[in-house]
């Protein structure tokens, strides 16, 4: 019997959802009292899988079990058809019903501080019983590991400038750039003119250096060959930057977006400092292979549409 009839004839999803169970508690009885079934049903259900791979899927150890390479590469597929079905289901049902869904978003602190509060207002007008699911992002070298795990539909937030991922693909909805600002009750506001250099004895409020918004800033700052002359605040908080440099003790630098979504609201004004031109571009990044449900499809349309009446570049 070839090996795709073996899979096909024997392996059943009821199977898989025990081996995910498993994999994810590392025993075989908290599987079993997670799914309310009995352990040997539980231990049975492995044992024929792992005779139907022909594999050993689990390493027994004195604490529990361990998923081998095999049983977290069976895992990970189990999880994708999972998913796929969920899709499916949800798919149906929007067709059943268009006002229906479900979606989920993993967003950027900047994206959640600028359009996105746009972007869902106009969503939930024209989709009301749509259930949101808003989720902060930090965007580091494993940004990617909610949407590769199918914990998100959707990520939103500004690319890598080398991003590459063949499991993943993006969208690109503008490019961002950033501003310096200050307090609306700082001497710097009356400046018609500034240089970077002439605010390096200011107290900065920063992004941590090793975060994708602080390599940008420190870039800047290099271009400019300014260094600064005092110890900064880091932080990846947009609310922390807004509170602090609207005291007028703070200096800060922000992405154009922010202040163009939300500017009206926020005690806070922009520099007349000339910043080098660099490529920022903010997209939407999603699995590649996975199936983009309605819902999805509909707020994608709809992040375009309202970034395009701002007038997002």
């Amino acid at each position: 019997m070839q090996w795709h009839e073996r899979i096909g004839r024997r392996l059943k999803l009821r199977d898989l959802h025990i081996l995910l169970a498993v994999t994810q508690h590392g025993s075989m009885a908290k599987a079993a009292t997670a799914l309310a079934i009995s352990q040997p049903a539980v231990s049975k259900a492995i044992a024929d899988m792992e005779h139907t791979v022909g594999l050993r899927l689990f390493d027994r150890t004195p604490h529990g079990v361990e998923a081998t390479t095999y049983g977290l590469a069976l895992a990970r597929h189990g999880t994708a058809i999972f998913d796929e079905l969920k899709q499916a289901e949800q798919h149906l049902e929007f067709l059943a019903d268009p006002t229906l869904g479900e979606l989920r978003i993993g967003s950027s602190e900047s994206m959640a501080a600028g359009p996105l509060p746009a972007i869902i207002d106009r969503f939930s007008r024209r989709h009301p019983r749509v259930a949101l699911t808003v989720a902060q992002a930090v965007f580091a070298t494993a940004h990617y590991r909610e949407l590769r795990e199918r914990r998100i539909d959707l990520l939103m937030g500004r690319m890598f400038p080398s991003f590459e991922a063949d499991d993943l693909q993006s969208e690109r909805l503008f490019d961002d750039q950033l501003v310096v600002v200050s307090g609306i009750r700082s001497r710097w506001t009356r400046a018609r003119r500034l240089e970077l250099a002439d605010l390096a004895g200011e107290r900065w409020v920063l992004p941590p250096a090793d975060s994708l918004p602080g390599l940008s800033t420190a870039d800047l700052f290099r271009a400019a060959g300014v260094e600064l002359a005092g110890v900064p605040v880091t932080t990846l908080s947009i609310h922390l930057y807004v509170q602090l440099v609207a005291t007028g003790r703070f200096v800060a630098m922000l992405p154009g977006s922010i202040l163009r979504f939300g500017g009206r609201h926020l005690p806070v004004k922009v520099l007349p400092v000339k910043l080098p031109s660099q490529p920022r571009p903010v997209a939407i990044i999603r699995l590649r292979n996975r199936t983009l449900s309605p819902v999805a499809q509909a707020f994608i349309d709809c992040a375009k549409a309202v970034l395009s009446e701002r007038g997002a570049p």
